[in-house]
């Protein structure tokens, strides 16, 4: 019997972390980590929703919800069934809405909107079919994948025969591969011992705990003065040693030639990658800091705002590192074009996941990745933030450093009940006066 989606709900969900200062980097000094967040309700047997989550850092939440609540319409009195097996309209539906793509295309708050409303139709989707996500993609077919991806504007640089050609190479070994991740996870690295709020001595008390976890990849916020990054850089070169990598990240604050200056510096601390060391529109900026700093690599991607951009920086040389955002970029169908992608171009996949929810998120999108596309990790590795994971029903595990796979159906971003009733902006408890 057909699943129709039936109503949805959209709420305004922040966290307040600007109390304690993670989340702070040269761009955001007071972050509250939050999620303007969909429920989509349907009439099937047992009750099954669709949540959905795009993260945002506190004001202007409530726009990204005002989003979703003009695109969710769209998919109500939709069933499942049309949607899962019309995966590349569905996903054109919300992009190519004639009046409400003039707030993007695809770019901006709309785009943010529209991965909440897609990502939530894919938890459905893997809940309804008993599976996590991850498993949910492998278990497709390389034809169904293909399906699911809108090739426009990429096409010069990625075709559909291109793409079925990389899921086909590797779907005869996709089991071993899935062996191993159930076995030993997908690798990992730490963003929670750098934030830039941090004082010294707490930088020198998350290294050495960081190191103490068995932590081989630590990043480091940068990009507020350059006396204090690079002294900030050599205290954790100090206390990780010089076996680990240190990874440093700008957040967009340096202009082109700042940023070339800046790493001639704070290559001292002999850095892995500079991520996001300019505007992340500034495609030709990245190739031209990419070749000026070489060997240290440029990674980019959080803020990069669809397809098009990421095929732009691959074509130029620009990145070595791809990050992929589920919620910036418009939801998992979107996601599966820039990985293949990447895979095209050689590019190792290491996703953002700073935020809240981004670690439950991306976390089925690297396994997915490494089993059935790019079958190497010898370079991809997925961030991770020790925060908020508490308040969901499926949070990540982490063991020795790797994210174990999830086993529970769907997306793993359902949120606890009692959180719309503490963290809801502004009528939440957390937030009273």
């Amino acid at each position: 019997m057909p699943t129709t989606l039936t109503s949805f709900q959209a709420y305004d969900i922040r966290f307040p972390t600007s109390r304690t200062l993670a989340g702070s980097d040269a761009i955001h000094p007071d972050p509250d980590y939050s999620g303007a967040y969909v429920i989509l309700h349907t009439d099937h047997l047992h009750g099954f929703e669709g949540h959905g989550l795009t993260f945002t850092i506190g004001r202007g939440n409530e726009i990204c919800v005002a989003a979703i609540n003009a695109l969710a319409p769209l998919v109500i009195g939709q069933t499942l069934e049309y949607l899962t097996t019309h995966m590349a309209q569905f996903w054109r539906m919300l992009t190519e809405d004639n009046q409400l793509r003039w707030l993007g295309p695809e770019k901006g708050v709309i785009h943010l909107a529209t991965a909440a409303v897609v990502n939530a139709v894919w938890d459905l989707y893997a809940k309804v079919e008993h599976k996590p996500l991850w498993k949910l993609l492998i278990d497709m077919s390389p034809e169904q994948l293909i399906s699911c991806i809108d090739f426009r504007y990429i096409l010069d640089a990625l075709t559909p025969e291109e793409a079925l050609d990389i899921l086909q190479r590797q779907a005869p070994t996709k089991a071993l591969r899935e062996a191993e991740m159930r076995a030993n996870g997908f690798p990992a690295y730490t963003t929670s011992a750098g934030w830039l709020g941090y004082s010294d001595e707490k930088l020198r008390h998350l290294c050495r705990e960081a190191v103490a976890l068995g932590w081989d990849h630590v990043k480091l916020k940068v990009g507020a003065d350059i006396t204090d990054d690079l002294r900030r850089a050599l205290i954790m070169r100090e206390e990780v040693g010089p076996e680990r990598k240190v990874l440093l990240d700008a957040n967009q604050r340096w202009e082109v030639n700042e940023a070339i200056a800046n790493m001639n510096i704070l290559a001292a601390c002999n850095p892995w990658w500079i991520e996001e060391p300019t505007s992340p529109d500034d495609v030709l900026g990245h190739a031209t800091i990419a070749k000026a700093i070489a060997p240290i690599q440029v990674a980019t991607g959080e803020h990069v705002q669809n397809r098009i951009i990421f095929k732009q920086l691959m074509q130029l040389g620009a990145i070595s590192f791809c990050q992929i955002d589920t919620c910036r970029l418009g939801g998992v169908n979107e996601a599966l074009a820039v990985i293949l992608l990447a895979a095209k171009f050689g590019i190792p996949v290491c996703p953002h996941a700073g935020g809240v929810g981004l670690c439950e998120y991306m976390q089925h999108l690297s396994i997915f990745d490494y089993i059935g596309v790019s079958a190497s990790h010898e370079n991809s590795i997925l961030e991770y933030v020790d925060h908020l994971h508490e308040y969901f029903l499926d949070p990540v595990v982490i063991r020795n450093g790797h994210y174990m796979p999830p086993q529970s159906p769907g997306f793993s971003i359902t949120l606890k009940p009692e959180v719309f009733a503490d963290f809801t902006f502004p009528s939440g408890t957390m937030w009273r006066p």
